[in-house]
């Protein structure tokens, strides 16, 4: 459930804006930061590279409809018989004044932002009820929150109540030129390919007649880029990790074949 991100290497991130800048005003002033953005667009990889410039350890959460507010405080648990306390992770980056990753958090159940509202607001701290702690956040420590609003409903959405608390970042798919040089950088792969790959992704993303409930990410492309770079037939790295992955309707899928077709020529 948690990664300790280390400062040996910065992941690579290249930046759309002013968002590295931003982040760092905000953990400076220690301000809470939302992300939202479509899938595979970047947003995990800027969490992990801030939290390697900056040099704090990181945790992350994948928020799911089963995560509590146990499962982030932490809970007792037995062992060699007897009652021992164990910490969430959220507990242990207030504790070590690092970063704390949600991601997805409104997948999360509803009992887990009565528990993150304390450390987003000035109070900046965490209650443990279990444990009668009440643990006050370094100035290092740092909340972090995504999500991505093309997924929201009236039953999964956040409430204004909690993200106004937090200082909003909005991602979206890189430029051309930056998702070429994304793909090169992340899979040292030709940059014909590259270009090739970002061609078919900006395809796919502008189709309006069919019916998709995701569009092809930088992820994605990075997938398809690294099986042609291992010596797979473009068309099949392709159909393996753009088309496959988008769709399980045939018909759609021959459709979204046809972009690729289209691109490589056959």
């Amino acid at each position: 459930m948690d990664m300790r991100a280390t400062t040996a290497q910065i992941p690579y991130y290249d930046a759309a804006g002013n968002e590295i800048v931003l982040f760092e005003h905000a953990w400076k002033n220690h301000l809470p930061v939302l992300i939202k953005g479509p899938t595979g667009v970047g947003k995990t990889r800027f969490v992990a590279h801030m939290a390697a410039r900056l040099g704090l350890p990181l945790f992350t959460v994948a928020c799911h409809d089963e995560l509590s507010a146990a499962d982030l405080v932490g809970r007792h648990l037995i062992g060699e018989g007897e009652t021992y306390w164990s910490d969430g992770p959220l507990t242990r980056a207030v504790r070590e004044g690092g970063i704390c990753y949600l991601d997805e958090i409104v997948e999360a159940r509803k009992d887990t932002t009565v528990v993150i509202h304390p450390l987003a607001d000035h109070r900046r701290c965490l209650p443990i009820d279990r444990t009668g702690e009440t643990l006050v956040a370094p100035s290092s420590f740092m909340l972090v929150v995504s999500y991505n609003p093309g997924y929201q409903n009236f039953l999964k959405g956040m409430k204004p109540s909690t993200r106004q608390r937090f200082v909003s970042l909005r991602f979206d798919f890189p430029t051309p030129e930056r998702e070429v040089a994304i793909l090169v950088s992340e899979t040292g792969c030709d940059i014909t390919v590259a270009k090739r790959l970002v061609s078919i992704g900006c395809a796919l993303r502008a189709l309006k007649d069919v019916d998709l409930e995701e569009v092809a990410s930088t992820r994605l492309l990075v997938y398809a880029a690294l099986l042609i770079r291992d010596g797979l037939d473009p068309v099949e790295a392709c159909r393996a990790a753009l088309v496959e992955s988008l769709t399980d309707d045939s018909e759609v899928a021959a459709a979204l074949l046809e972009v690729v077709l289209a691109t490589y020529g056959r």
